[in-house]
């Protein structure tokens, strides 16, 4: 099966002010990302706070610029098409934001945020928009008595499905989803996460979902994309990855969730030291500071990201070392 997105070398820097009397820094926020995402499935995107998720996400959708790569999406090359040439493709990719509350116009009523995407594409006007912008507001489980009213007046989950519903308005193939649980209480997100599955069968809608929590990525993705420092470090199906990791980061993710068995806690290997900065990354592996299987060879060449298992990608030198202090969570 050929990918809809398929994510090549993607690569992002920003310049920062350095301390004063000092150069500008460069803060490579993605590094060479590569990734799949196929029809149908929900690929995950996981990491630590400040990873490059997000930033990935926006370089995909072009809400920021990238240095370098490719985004081929259907094949074509993102990267390569001017704003006009790209405007089709902006009703084939959607974006669900992380904030249900900045991510929808304050002054707008909940019928016109819906109802903007198609009047924009001119998918639908008149009565034809009033009543498609009703069946969505169905379809994500709202009512039509919402339809005049505004953000404010929405708890954080309803304010999240209007952000879907202005999702599907326009029919999109691939729905990028930023976090879109991690403002929510813990029942709202298993309502939000149930919904999105719900639509993807309904709809045959393909997702790269990003998250921090790895009970969440678990649930929902088919495959799992793990990212550090801007690079994704390991990528294989939810099942491999959970059962058995080839990344000592990932490693690390799993040991850091708890488990009600305090018998269990002296089986942890805690990481060592911070996550490096993006301003300075160490040579050769960038986990290798923190990594209890590292050796010298690894702070000198860095490991490519190359398949370990059929399916299975990982970037470590000494990936068949992973696995002697993974918690046992079963």
């Amino acid at each position: 099966m050929e990918p809809l997105l398929e994510v090549k070398n993607l690569t992002k820097t920003f310049a920062t002010a350095g301390p004063l009397g000092t150069r500008p820094q460069t803060l490579k926020a993605v590094d060479r990302v590569s990734f799949a995402v196929y029809p149908g499935e929900t690929l995950g995107l996981v990491g630590e706070s400040g990873c490059g998720k997000s930033t990935t996400a926006k370089l995909i959708l072009r809400l920021l610029e990238a240095d370098q790569g490719e985004i081929r999406f259907a094949g074509q090359d993102l990267l390569q098409l001017q704003q006009r040439r790209l405007r089709p493709y902006r009703r084939e990719l959607q974006m669900i934001f992380q904030d249900p509350f900045s991510s929808l116009n304050p002054r707008m009523r909940i019928g016109d945020i819906i109802g903007e995407p198609l009047k924009i594409h001119g998918l639908a006007g008149g009565d034809t928009l009033r009543r498609e912008v009703l069946r969505l507001l169905q379809t994500v489980g709202l009512q039509e008595e919402h339809f005049h009213r505004y953000p404010h007046e929405f708890s954080g989950g309803q304010r999240q499905r209007i952000g879907i519903a202005r999702a599907l308005a326009v029919k999109p193939k691939l729905i990028v989803a930023d976090e879109p649980v991690s403002a929510l209480d813990l029942s709202i997100q298993a309502q939000v996460i149930n919904l999105l599955q719900d639509i993807q069968e309904e709809f045959g809608l393909t997702y790269l979902f990003i998250a921090h929590d790895l009970s969440v990525i678990e649930h929902i993705s088919n495959r799992v994309a793990v990212m550090y420092l801007g690079r994704i470090v390991e990528t294989a199906s939810a099942d491999d990855l959970y059962r058995a990791p080839r990344h000592p980061y990932t490693e690390a993710l799993f040991n850091a969730v708890p488990v009600p068995d305090p018998a269990r806690r002296a089986q942890r290997r805690p990481l060592r030291g911070e996550v490096p900065s993006a301003l300075s990354p160490p040579a050769g592996c960038s986990f290798h500071p923190r990594c209890p299987y590292a050796r010298p060879f690894c702070s000198e060449v860095p490991p490519p990201l190359e398949e370990k298992a059929p399916g299975h990608l990982s970037a470590c030198h000494f990936s068949e070392d992973v696995g002697r202090y993974r918690l046992d969570r079963s």
